[in-house]
């Protein structure tokens, strides 16, 4: 098996990402085509310079404006918000695959004494009214609904029955959602916006075993280059380590993906078999690793597997959104920084309404020198999210200016 250097394997994942070198994605139309080899982006609702998907796709798409993810959401109907690794948003041509998902759901749903008939009401309301939200949907009864999209067997209050049902049906796949205002969502349904040869498409795996293959192609496609062992890239893919291995080997098999190894790490690496003139290019000197610079999203694809962006770059990187503010290192919604093929530090940069992007710290990484390249390459890359945020002005307040 190939032995290459962490070095490599670090300039493989950024040039497959479209982080290193020319810009690969470009416009909407870059946008989609991201989405499209990533499989999946994370959606998460909280907005401090960007949502999740939004800070994903500004850091490898030239030009990229928010609106183009609204876009391709809800007017082009290329994408669709559904779950794959927790809530994400993917190509709307996937929708066939998740078809077990959808069925689970029914199932489940179908242990509820009374839902069918909510069901119905509501469906009957959204064909004739059109798009609603949970509290334009005028449905009775009482149920709760469980907040990781299963249904409980406890009751709550009434006022959350019109927002079960909405959910009950969404993850069924008779509606989608059609907008969003803010983090309030609405539904319609979904066979006025799917075209019906997607919507009633057979499922393309024939079992279970099928689908978890096609899902681990897609994640290592996603990240690029993934190793042999738990990784927080599969969550939501049931993928005990007997399994990983059965269906690593079948994809290896079927020519569908090729193995390294990485200098200084005893497990095999995997890549996506389409992806092999990139590795050559890699190793051959011949790829484009002109340095760029980028902020990028907490839960971004590259970041999906933090033990690997340890190994590799010797970068940790913990999102502490969630963490108590005097126990803090860096700060409340922090960026990693890639330039060139390194992890160079991180940044906090938050907008405000009167449109000024205020930088409240800057963290560079030990080693990472203050050179003209470097801080002529922040300006560019500070102009660009202050633009991506509606801002016209950068102000620095910065708290630290490097790591201790």
């Amino acid at each position: 098996m190939q032995t290459i250097s962490k070095r490599q394997a670090a300039q493989f994942i950024l040039a497959k990402q479209g982080l290193i070198g020319s810009y690969r994605f470009i416009g909407k139309a870059g946008a989609f085509d991201y989405v499209r080899q990533a499989g999946c982006i994370q959606f998460d609702p909280i907005d401090i310079c960007g949502r999740n998907a939004e800070l994903t796709l500004q850091s490898r798409v030239r030009g990229f404006k928010k609106s183009m993810l609204q876009e391709l959401l809800y007017e082009d109907r290329k994408l669709v918000d559904y779950a794959d690794k927790e809530l994400s948003i993917w190509p709307v041509d996937d929708w066939p695959y998740f078809a077990p998902f959808r069925e689970r759901s029914r199932k489940m749903g179908d242990t509820f004494e009374g839902l069918q008939e909510l069901k119905e009401k509501a469906v009957a309301y959204i064909r004739e009214n059109g798009a609603v939200c949970s509290s334009t949907l005028p449905i009775e009864g009482e149920i709760y609904w469980h907040s990781t999209m299963h249904w409980s067997g406890n009751w709550h209050k009434k006022s959350m029955s019109a927002r079960s049902v909405l959910e009950q049906l969404y993850t069924e796949g008779e509606l989608i959602i059609h907008h969003k205002n803010g983090s309030r969502k609405y539904y319609d349904l979904a066979e006025k916006y799917i075209p019906a040869a997607i919507l009633k498409a057979d499922n393309p795996c024939s079992d279970e075993l099928s689908l978890i293959t096609w899902r681990v192609l897609r994640r290592i496609g996603a990240v690029g280059l993934l190793w042999d062992k738990s990784s927080p890239a599969f969550l939501g893919i049931d993928l005990k380590a007997d399994l990983r291995k059965k269906v690593l080997s079948q994809l290896s098999a079927d020519n569908k993906i090729r193995s390294v190894m990485v200098e200084g790490i005893k497990l095999p690496f995997y890549y996506r078999t389409e992806d092999g003139s990139l590795m050559q290019d890699i190793l051959t000197g011949n790829a484009d690793l002109k340095p760029r610079m980028s902020f990028m999203a907490p839960l971004d694809p590259l970041l999906w597997d933090k033990a690997l962006i340890l190994a590799l770059w010797d970068f940790k990187y913990s999102w502490e959104i969630y963490t108590p503010a005097d126990s803090r290192k860096y700060g409340y919604y922090t960026l990693p920084i890639v330039y060139g093929d390194r992890f160079a530090g991180r940044i906090e940069a938050v907008p405000d309404r009167n449109g000024i992007l205020h930088v409240k710290g800057l963290w560079w990484e030990p080693g990472i020198r203050q050179t003209k390249a470097l801080n002529s390459a922040l300006e560019r890359t500070l102009g660009r999210f202050a633009k991506f945020n509606d801002c016209k002005t950068v102000e620095r307040g910065l708290r630290r200016q490097r790591r201790s």
